[in-house]
């Protein structure tokens, strides 16, 4: 019997994945938990375009809850100061931090390694000193209120069953777009630089276009998720943009599983969720997010979802190898 044409794309996961999304919903019975599932898709939005640059160019970022943070503030400032729209003020801001990642990448993606990463954290650094100081645009330390609740064309989303399919709506949209990336010709462009810089360039890859490409690309995702969050939120503190929350988001991407979107979803929903179950661990999040990192990196070096994948391929051969040495039943 022949499967379906739809289960033999690669898009049969999107499929799956929309449909759980949507029935999930029926299974909550506490508003809390609407709250931890709409963090969990807007950390998804930025992890997906972070593994992008990471997982699949091999440039790593650690700036980009910078990138989050103006995106947040961008479209908070122009709603609680101007009485912007929140379209108006998400335009606004994929424009001015999609220009600044543009003009950032250039020199900064000409660095490698620890190199690269030491000049995205000034970047992060250097962000967040704004957000602490500019107080009469920010509110500084005691953060940015009176954002306005999210309404699109007319509809507004003020219950946390709406904004949680607003969310979804964007996190799918982001997904289906990085699929499309990562089964393109960029996506094939981009594998290969990140497995030889030098052999992409002699097969004709112009390696600063993609890598300066992509930079941007998952920029524009973190400032999407940032503008979702302030308008869920309502209340914005530069603590929430800080340099943590960027380590915790290459955690999430390297826990998940490099090179992988499924993973990055996967790992943004473990490392936002894992908070809740660990309350009595509060005051040692960060040591807890490190040991659980190490352990990942020392027993299932690829990430979790494919170190899971590997141990149930083996797990289904070494069964199958058993029935076959043992024969059929007499």
């Amino acid at each position: 019997m022949r499967m379906p044409s739809l289960l033999k794309t690669p898009y049969a996961g999107f499929v799956f994945f929309s449909v759980f999304l949507f029935l999930l919903p029926f299974t909550v019975t506490n508003n809390y938990y609407f709250n931890v599932l709409i963090i969990i898709g807007i950390n998804s939005i930025i992890v997906i375009g972070l593994d992008l640059l990471v997982g699949y160019t091999g440039q790593i970022s650690l700036g980009h809850a910078a990138f989050y943070g103006l995106g947040a503030y961008i479209t908070g400032i122009l709603s609680a100061r101007w009485a912007w729209p929140p379209i108006a003020g998400l335009l606004v801001a994929l424009v001015i931090v999609g220009i600044l990642a543009f003009f950032i990448g250039i020199p900064t993606l000409k660095l490698e390694g620890h190199y690269l990463a030491m000049a995205t954290l000034g970047l992060g650094i250097i962000v967040f000193i704004f957000f602490q100081e500019l107080d009469f645009l920010t509110g500084g330390p005691s953060g940015l209120v009176g954002i306005a609740p999210m309404s699109l064309f007319g509809i507004s989303f003020d219950s946390d069953l709406s904004y949680y399919y607003l969310v979804c709506g964007f996190l799918l949209a982001t997904l289906l777009l990085s699929i499309n990336v990562v089964r393109s010709r960029v996506g094939r462009a981009l594998r290969a630089i990140h497995g030889s810089e030098v052999a992409a360039s002699v097969l004709g890859v112009n390696i600063s276009r993609f890598k300066v490409g992509i930079f941007v690309l998952s920029a524009l995702y973190a400032v999407t998720a940032g503008w979702l969050y302030a308008h869920y939120i309502a209340f914005l503190s530069p603590s929430s943009f800080g340099f943590m929350f960027s380590i915790k988001l290459i955690t999430m991407v390297v826990i998940g599983s490099l090179g992988s979107l499924w993973g990055a979803i996967f790992g943004a929903a473990l490392l936002t969720s894992l908070p809740e179950f660990l309350v009595v661990f509060e005051n040692y999040e960060t040591s807890v997010f490190g040991l659980i990192l190490i352990l990942v990196m020392i027993f299932m070096p690829k990430g979790l979802l494919r170190g899971l994948q590997d141990f149930i391929r083996k797990t289904i051969g070494r069964f199958d190898q058993d029935l076959n040495e043992r024969g059929p039943a007499s």
